[in-house]
């Protein structure tokens, strides 16, 4: 399983833990299968339409999946999925 790295406002979800295992064959797989190991993780990280919401990054081994093949990323058991809230800031 793939380890994923989970972001402090999304932690509330997972009972307190930064890393969790997850599987699947793509980064899609692994969101649906946190779902079902940590209901309402998904609406926070996809769009109704199941697209990757706009204000987060998802990284499979510190490359933006949005500049591989997004969902689709494969993903294999030794990989780190990072999920990553996207942050704005003022002056």
């Amino acid at each position: 399983m793939a380890t994923v790295r989970i972001p402090t406002p999304l932690r509330k979800l997972t009972q307190g833990q930064d890393e969790v295992q997850a599987a699947g064959a793509n980064v899609g797989e692994i969101i649906t299968n946190l779902e079902s190991s940590f209901p309402g993780i998904k609406a926070r990280i996809c769009e109704d339409s199941g697209e990757v919401r706009r204000f987060v990054n998802i990284f499979a081994n510190d490359e933006d999946i949005r500049f591989l093949q997004n969902l689709e990323t494969p993903v294999k058991d030794s990989d780190e999925i990072s999920i990553v809230p996207a942050i704005a800031g003022g002056r």
